[in-house]
């Protein structure tokens, strides 16, 4: 089909304007930094329903990029304004509106990387997310202790103390607590497996029980070869029905605990104090590691009934009360004395 000579004029000023319109629109979304410096990071968080006019506004109020139309149109025509994954975003004035929209798009969010130490109470690890502004404590130990968010759970305990398994996690923010607290006792049951629950019903114990004692071994002890032994010796106690007499499940009750504890703090009442009750504490004292909870359903073999700080993290186990009178006169008396 021949084009009659009179549109000629007007197809050429059409692709000269469509031409003219493309190289601004290309120049538009050029990087608003071109320093072969590292930029710095701005952290953009993209809450949850935002729409894309108002992300674009909040890209050009960081001065990410040159203005918000030609990215606003941009979104338009390739169809990416109508999902937007919230989340927090690193970005820098380095990046072209093609690369920012990009990371947004395919939700290239920033992980934030948190390790919960073995032997962590509920409340340490509380105050660890808010220090990485991952948690708010009070919601976070508010949820610990709901009886309605536990039951959602499928368990049926009065805390989820001893539930929180410790590791290493990585979490977006915005991320709320009970999505927080959900992958730590998801990540419980890949530890706490199967075999290990019919492990516990041979043993005749509840897998609150099992994480009660591992709770304990993990504060007595922090090394791995000693924990099968300190599961011996309370394993040993309740059968015999002797108090475990642990310092630590102790100090759990107490509050306000200065890390010095006093011979008057051993006849506290209450229920966790194993000096005056026998049997296990009510529930775990602190969320325990792997090792913990293996040690507490596989004790070693072995009489002992006591064990006693050798100062240098190991300790001194013992089957007899002579024994064990003998090694808390070498490792405790004796040095106190030399100091005093």
């Amino acid at each position: 089909m021949k084009v009659p000579r009179q549109w000629i004029p007007w197809i050429g000023a059409v692709c000269a304007t469509s031409l003219a319109a493309y190289i601004g629109l290309q120049w538009m979304l050029r990087p608003l930094s071109s320093s072969p410096q590292p930029q710095p990071i701005h952290l953009v968080v993209i809450p949850d329903g935002a729409s894309f006019r108002q992300v674009a506004v909040m890209l050009e109020h960081e001065r990410l990029i040159r203005s918000r139309w030609p990215f606003e149109l941009l979104g338009r025509l390739t169809w990416s304004d109508r999902r937007i994954p919230a989340g927090e975003y690193a970005l820098h004035a380095g990046m072209s509106g093609r690369e920012i929209l990009s990371d947004i798009i395919h939700g290239r969010i920033v992980l934030h990387s948190v390790t919960i130490p073995e032997g962590s109470t509920a409340a340490e690890i509380a105050e660890l997310l808010g220090q990485k502004g991952l948690s708010d404590p009070g919601e976070f130990l508010r949820l610990v202790r709901d009886r309605d968010f536990i039951h959602s759970l499928d368990l049926n305990v009065p805390s989820l103390e001893g539930y929180l398994f410790p590791n290493t996690y990585q979490f977006a923010r915005p991320v709320k607590p009970k999505d927080i607290i959900k992958t730590m006792t998801t990540e419980l049951w890949q530890i706490f497996t199967p075999d290990l629950k019919v492990r516990a019903q041979e043993m005749n114990m509840s897998v609150n029980q099992v994480l009660t004692l591992a709770s304990v071994i993990e504060k007595e002890t922090g090394v791995e070869e000693e924990r099968g032994l300190v599961s011996a010796v309370f394993h040993n106690r309740l059968r015999r029905n002797i108090p475990l007499q642990s310092d630590p499940t102790v100090i759990y009750a107490l509050n306000g605990f200065d890390g010095n504890l006093k011979k008057r703090d051993l006849s506290v009442a209450s229920p966790y104090n194993t000096y005056r009750v026998k049997g296990l504490p009510p529930g775990p004292i602190a969320n325990p590691g792997a090792s913990s909870i293996r040690a507490a359903l596989y004790p070693a073999t072995g009489t002992y009934l006591y064990f006693v700080s050798r100062n240098n993290g190991t300790h001194e186990f013992s089957s007899t009360l002579a024994a064990h009178n003998r090694a808390v006169e070498r490792y405790q008396r004796r040095p106190a004395r030399r100091h005093s």
